[in-house]
């Protein structure tokens, strides 16, 4: 169900994905070879508590971290452990906010040091894939049809999307 929201809810649901988008870069910050991913855990629940908010994740359904962190060949939802990151490693942080009622949510994936050709071309395909997705978000098109772009535009490259995993809404819940 999608739940309409006022225009005050969506200036909290903004500022609550500024500070999602501000607790990524602090984090891809410190990702460098040599850090364990629990570290990086503990540097995005500072910070996302340090700016009033709660991270969303943490106890979501049991779940023991603040941030989702996925290296290399895990598609999504890694939890921060004593992996060690290394040089020429792809990264996906994963982190929400709750904060005034609503959750924020975002990921991104970085790269670290030099990165293989086949890497630099999946995060290049994936980046535009996933523009053509947000293009799709307009009056009168369905969230099939931004799946659908992002799909086809990854297949065309001969890359796939994982279809068991789907995009979700924000709101006072998360996965709204």
């Amino acid at each position: 169900m999608i739940y309409l929201k006022t225009d005050e809810e969506i200036e909290i649901l903004r500022e609550n994905n500024i500070l999602v988008s501000r607790a990524l870069a602090e984090v891809g910050k410190n990702i460098r070879p040599g850090v364990t991913t629990r570290y990086l855990d503990k540097i995005a629940e500072d910070f996302i508590r340090a700016n009033g908010a709660e991270p969303a994740f943490l106890g979501y359904q049991g779940y023991p971290a603040s941030i989702c962190i996925s290296i290399n060949e895990q598609v999504v939802h890694g939890i921060p452990g004593d992996r060690v990151i290394e040089e020429g490693d792809i990264v996906s942080v994963d982190l929400g906010t709750f904060l005034k009622g609503f959750v924020g949510d975002s990921a991104y994936t970085f790269a670290v040091g030099d990165v293989g050709e086949e890497a630099r071309r999946l995060l290049e395909v994936t980046k535009e894939a996933l523009y053509k997705g947000v293009a799709q978000a307009k009056a009168g098109n369905r969230v099939g049809d931004i799946s659908a772009a992002v799909q086809e535009y990854a297949e065309s490259f001969g890359d796939g999307v994982v279809r068991e995993l789907e995009g979700h809404g924000l709101g006072r819940k998360m996965h709204e």
